[in-house]
């Protein structure tokens, strides 16, 4: 077992600002109704170095219907056709939906393409009317998930140790 420090955070509004503009010519993000057989290997390339694996231990059957419930919207972006980052929410539709996973594969850090993924993501959530949109991370994350989070707009509303399987 293994304790880490997991923040959660919300946004109550969308961002007012202007949406961001594609930091380099060829990116662009668009929801995504994805198989299990196209997700996993981007789940993988995107959650390995920060050690992603919920979706990894969901039979296939309930990781199938989870990609299939319209509740679920998932955000890919593509550099030039290639999948290098996916935001995914879970509840949509309903009063509080959650981004349950974000991030880009670790070739592509640095680059602006992330702010600009989530970004995008949040501005078509935000289009379906939710109360707030909220998350969660930990340690485990990368050092810069709750900087990018929070120049996003997200607020840290809770922290606390919990306690995960090894």
């Amino acid at each position: 077992m293994v304790d880490l420090l997991v923040t959660y955070m919300e946004m109550s509004a969308p961002d007012s600002a202007p949406p961001k503009r594609a930091p380099l010519p060829g990116a662009v993000v668009a929801r995504e109704r994805l198989d299990p057989e196209s997700y996993l290997p981007l789940y993988r390339a995107v959650g390995e170095p920060v050690n992603w694996d919920q979706r990894l231990r969901m039979p296939l059957a309930e990781l199938r219907a989870f990609l299939q419930d319209t509740s679920t919207h998932i955000y890919v972006m593509r550099l030039d056709g290639r999948p290098i980052g996916l935001c995914e929410f879970a509840g949509v539709g309903g009063q509080h939906v959650e981004l349950t996973h974000f991030g880009l594969v670790p070739d592509e850090h640095g680059r602006g393409l992330g702010s600009y993924l989530l970004d995008s993501a949040l501005r078509a959530v935000w289009s379906t009317r939710p109360r707030r949109v909220w998350l969660h991370t930990d340690t485990c994350d990368d050092a810069r998930a709750q900087p990018t989070y929070g120049k996003a707009g997200f607020v840290v509303f809770d922290r606390r140790v919990e306690t995960f399987p090894d």
